[in-house]
């Protein structure tokens, strides 16, 4: 219980600026590190607009004190490249460059000192929840302890019949996500029950744990539910703090540092 407290009442963490090497590419990347022992760590990956320093600052503020090491790295600006919500053909793509991106972050993170033994957790928002996903399906043995998707596209997941989760995963949508519909989501989990858990809010958009987020609209996007390329954005408070708490647990109840 106290460690749910903490999480709940935390204070700011501080990053520091790193380099994660995959494949060729040497990826920007902020790095942040618990005062004490370290429970276990994170690589948290971001949407597709690129690093969201708001949102960023507001997850690690929340999971660093707790005891979680945290590296963030840069898988657009990295490569020179901007937001990419807007980009019909993207050639970062979950599936394949920043999947690979998890894994060289969660190797990094897992040679750091102090980070426990027995496998980092990939946490990721939008385009990086679709990441961790990828990530999920046969990954190098050992390196993953657990997944964390905030609202993810489910849909390519939920079409192949040889995806299949290594490791534990919460799933964190709004039920009213227009952007990327909770539906394929709700199929992929009803296929592993005991693997992923789905926790939908009512009333929630894309990105509702962004702290103090106008509703908006968002126009120009290749992909939406309604195929006109509008969806909608910004903080549901409730969705907000019940997803710290969900997270809170899921980290709790995963398989303990080795």
């Amino acid at each position: 219980m106290w460690r749910l407290l903490l999480f709940l009442f935390a204070t700011p963490a501080l990053a520091e600026p790193v380099t994660v090497l995959s494949g060729e590419t040497a990826l920007r990347a902020e790095y942040a590190r618990p005062p004490g022992a370290q429970r276990a760590g994170i690589v948290a990956l971001h949407g597709c607009s690129g690093m969201f320093p708001v949102r960023d600052r507001f997850w690690r503020d929340q999971l660093v004190p707790g005891g979680y090491a945290m590296v963030y790295p840069d898988s657009f600006g990295s490569r020179g490249m901007g937001s990419q919500c807007k980009e019909r053909s993207r050639t970062v793509t979950p599936a394949v460059v920043r999947r690979q991106d998890a894994y060289a972050a969660a190797a990094w993170l897992a040679a750091q000192p102090g980070t426990p033994a027995g496998g980092v957790v990939l946490l990721g928002w939008s385009d990086g929840g679709s990441t961790v996903l990828a990530a999920a399906n046969d990954p190098p043995p050992g390196l993953l302890r657990g997944i964390i998707a905030f609202y993810p596209s489910c849909r390519i997941w939920a079409e192949r019949a040889n995806w299949s989760p290594a490791v534990p995963i919460l799933i964190l949508m709004g039920a009213d996500d227009d952007w990327t519909p909770a539906e394929p989501c709700q199929i992929l989990a009803a296929r592993f029950p005991g693997d992923i858990r789905l926790v939908l809010y009512p009333g929630a958009y894309h990105d509702f744990d962004v702290p103090n987020m106008p509703i908006v609209e968002r126009t120009g996007l290749p992909y939406t539910a309604n195929r006109i390329g509008t969806a909608h954005v910004g903080t549901n408070p409730v969705a907000q703090a019940d997803a710290q708490r969900q997270v809170a647990a899921f980290l709790e109840q995963l398989p303990p540092a080795q």
